[in-house]
């Protein structure tokens, strides 16, 4: 899937990326494509859905 960086807070590890009118959550960890402070908020990116306990989250995002 293909997204947008909503957000990004370097400083706690994790961010949002908006796909598709829905929001997915990503930890620091989630990313394979580079590295995570390399993002910013507004980067295109391209990433795989998983499942958390709290819902949909992103995985293995990769910087496009």
């Amino acid at each position: 899937m293909t997204g947008r960086i909503k957000t990004v807070k370097q400083d706690k590890g994790f961010g949002f990326i908006l796909a598709e009118s829905q929001e997915y959550f990503f930890h620091r960890s989630d990313v394979t494509g580079g590295s995570f402070e390399d993002l910013k908020d507004g980067d295109t990116v391209e990433f795989d859905v998983g499942e958390s306990p709290k819902g949909p989250r992103a995985e293995r995002i990769r910087k496009k």
